[in-house]
């Protein structure tokens, strides 16, 4: 456990737009943890092409098994294997429905990119994975830039009409900026945070409504920390660091060099004089 506390408090620390790279290398170093370490290492999130139905999905390690991933869409396997994990029938109707109404979230939100929703069975519940990854080119000021967002949720069914979630959130978050009006920078960086709930349900459409209440509370509140705390924070420490607008000097500090360069006149005339 030593192992993965150090390795996780490493990634924390290298930069965040080279996750991939950092976390291959300690894999490399440590074969015997990789299923542990891949599971707690949130990765920039990737894609692939559901040939049956023509849908792009995303790869994830909860939608893994192997070298292959399942497919939201269809619940098949690519590359095909013989026996993948599968969720139950009714946990299958679940994720359909899931996916179709994160689907339409996201098309409302974000104009754009790719969803997926992947579910599996709890003892006493069971847990899920939503997942985002908008891709942005050729914007005005950004020349690309990616949104992954990763949301894990666990619901316990404590009785049978009141239930448990924990949400876990991360959004990862990187733009390459490279315009002749603002230069060239490269700004990545990730944002965890976790919120729990206890709410009543009655089917599976109120436990779909009650994860897509926490699920859209969780990201209007990122966006928001994303925006003020570091996007404006950054931009008001590189102005402190150097004004565009050229050198500026306090009126005080401006009044008393001229004092200064006044009295040292005067000086040099009484001694011509004398």
């Amino acid at each position: 456990m030593e192992k993965i506390s150090t390795s996780l408090s490493l990634m924390r620390r290298l930069p965040p737009n080279k996750i991939e790279q950092n976390l291959s290398g300690l894999l490399n170093l440590l074969p015997n943890e990789t299923d542990e370490l891949l599971q707690r290492v949130d990765q920039p999130l990737k894609e692939s092409l559901d040939t049956e139905t023509g849908r792009k999905f995303l790869l994830c390690d909860y939608n893994r098994d192997g070298d292959s991933y399942r497919s939201p869409w269809s619940n098949k396997y690519y590359p095909p294997i013989d026996d993948g994990f599968m969720p139950t029938e009714k946990l299958r109707i679940m994720e359909i429905e899931s996916n179709e109404l994160f689907d339409a979230y996201r098309e409302l939100y974000f104009e754009g990119g790719i969803s997926s929703v992947y579910l599996w069975d709890l003892d006493n519940g069971f847990a899920g994975c939503f997942l985002i990854k908008k891709k942005v080119e050729g914007n005005r000021f950004v020349k690309d830039g990616v949104w992954d967002s990763i949301h894990v949720i666990e619901a316990i069914e404590e009785s049978n009409s009141k239930a448990h979630y924990k949400l876990t959130s991360t959004v990862m978050l990187q733009m390459n900026v490279d315009k002749q009006e603002v230069g060239q920078t490269l700004l990545s960086g990730s944002l965890t945070r976790q919120t729990e709930l206890v709410s009543q349900y009655g089917d599976t459409k109120s436990h779909i409504s009650n994860i897509g209440r926490m699920i859209e509370d969780m990201e209007t509140d990122i966006r928001s920390n994303l925006n003020e705390l570091y996007v404006l924070k950054t931009r008001e420490i590189v102005s402190s660091i150097r004004s565009t607008s050229g050198p500026t000097q306090a009126a005080s500090h401006i009044a008393t060099l001229n004092a200064a360069v006044s009295g040292h006149g005067k000086a040099r005339k009484v001694d011509s004089e004398a």
